[in-house]
């Protein structure tokens, strides 16, 4: 194949695998702003309304590791069209939803199918772009899509939910999912395969200790710290990842390798941006509910008015490759943290006589810029250094934390929500209240990410540096 040919191929391969990221982004953030009518059309309670979310966030998340080391076993673009076969039959099966339990139970197996298919994107970005520009081009793309996918899933998501239905927004990823399967199996080349054995115990214990651990999270909202399941789900959880932790240490084939943990800024990335998801879910699950419920915007008003995040994420994210060519990937994630930390500390302050304009909207805009400079940066600093034999359980790793990230700080900001009711005040001061007080936990979030990537990314690379000048 001639240069030309090469490239047209790369940029193909590119093209299928940011859609289908942005298919599975989707999902997550275009139920949002229709929350509130489904929770009309089939019944939910406010407490079971957030296992829409986490039912798909944590299959999707616990079966991570054990789809990127399918891949790497079976072939990734068999693993690949695989997921997406899963996925589109899923989202029908959603679109088709009849009750709490039918809806749940498809949108589980959905995240099956992107525990499947996720693994694999990173992973080809990383076997079909050489390192160097091309590579660090492809993964800002890459990193540039969760946070644009998010944003853009709030307004389509209102708009479709107000103007048609709910579930139009699954039914679309049918002739979606058609086409990149067709396109997958047409550009995409099969990878190399890699002999081993699949570590069952592994993928089992990830998946139950993180679903225990967010269901005694979750069910201590409505049943308190000192119900029984509560306190024997949270036990269950802890001790299932401790097991985690034992086997991937013994095992020769582990899902999770622990020597990827050996590097400070890969160690720094995964836990950031656990903490940065934590927030940001947050962040739409409330916002959309501070926007219908206390302002009284209707879904297709509230998707038109996260724009103020949309496209200040979208502008941001274009210019990361720049700004990290210019500052370093460390000093561009700090940055980008630090505005989302300003902007969620002023949205914190929302009441009910909050105006959107300067209540809302404005902290929009930060929180937009911040996610935009900090989520590319996240996905370069969690692939840094790793070997070929490393690729697909580092970019399963990465996945891992932002799934896990968004279930584990729902839950927690579902927790705090539910603690700061108050009978006392009317329905729409209540709630007002209970959001402000949500978005709070979620400035400790994002400062608790700023404090780590400080201490483990930016200033281990500025020392080293120092020493660099020094040693010429």
């Amino acid at each position: 194949m001639t240069d030309v040919e090469i490239n047209k191929q790369r940029e193909m391969v590119l093209m299928i695998v940011l859609v289908s990221y942005l298919m599975l982004i989707l999902d997550i953030s275009i139920v949002i702003t229709a929350l509130p009518k489904i929770q009309r059309d089939l019944g939910f309670s406010s407490t079971g309304l957030s296992w829409i979310q986490n039912a798909y966030m944590l299959s999707f998340g616990g079966l991570l590791l054990l789809g990127a080391r399918a891949g790497d076993i079976l072939g990734r673009r068999r693993m690949f069209v695989s997921g997406l076969m899963l996925f589109t039959a899923a989202s029908l099966a959603i679109a088709l939803a009849q009750s709490p339990t039918w809806l749940l139970c498809a949108r589980a197996i959905q995240g099956v199918g992107a525990a499947i298919l996720a693994p694999s994107t990173l992973a080809l970005l990383t076997a079909n772009f050489p390192e160097g520009p091309q590579r660090t081009r492809a993964i800002s793309l890459y990193g540039a899509t969760a946070g644009v996918g998010a944003s853009i899933g709030l307004v389509l998501g209102g708009i479709i939910a107000d103007w048609l239905s709910w579930r139009v927004g699954f039914f679309i990823n049918l002739p979606i999912g058609i086409a990149l399967i067709l396109g997958a199996l047409r550009y995409i080349k099969e990878t190399e395969r890699h002999s081993g054995q699949f570590d069952l115990l592994g993928a089992i214990s990830s998946t139950l200790g993180m679903s225990t651990l967010v269901y005694g999270l979750v069910r201590s909202a409505s049943s308190g710290w000192h119900d029984t399941l509560t306190l024997a789900a949270l036990t269950t959880g802890v001790l299932f990842i401790v097991l985690l932790v034992w086997n991937e240490s013994r095992v020769q084939h582990p899902i999770m390798p622990l020597r990827l943990f050996a590097s400070r800024e890969r160690t720094g990335a995964y836990a950031a941006r656990v903490l940065f998801l934590g927030a940001m879910v947050g962040f739409w699950f409330f916002t959309t509910q501070f926007m219908q419920g206390v302002l009284g915007f209707s879904p297709f008003e509230a998707g038109l008015a996260f724009l103020p995040t949309t496209l200040p994420n979208f502008a941001a994210a274009m210019a990361v490759p720049m700004l990290i060519r210019r500052f370093g990937n460390g000093r561009v994630l700090a940055g980008g943290l630090a505005v989302s930390l300003i902007g969620m500390a002023w949205l914190s302050q929302v009441s009910v006589h909050t105006s959107y304009l300067t209540g809302v909207a404005l902290p929009m805009i930060l929180i937009g810029i911040g996610q935009g400079g900090a989520l590319s940066p996240l996905t370069v600093a969690g692939i840094a250094g790793v070997s070929a034999a490393d690729a697909g359980a580092a970019s399963g790793l990465v996945n891992v934390a932002h799934q896990l990230g968004g279930s584990f700080g729902l839950a927690i900001l579902v927790v705090v929500f539910a603690a700061a009711g108050s009978s006392e005040l009317s329905a729409a001061s209540s709630l007002a209240h209970q959001i402000a007080a949500s978005f709070t936990a979620g400035v400790v979030m994002l400062a608790m990410a700023l404090a780590v990537v400080l201490w483990l990314i930016v200033w281990p690379g500025m020392s080293r540096k120092s020493e660099s000048r020094l040693a010429h």
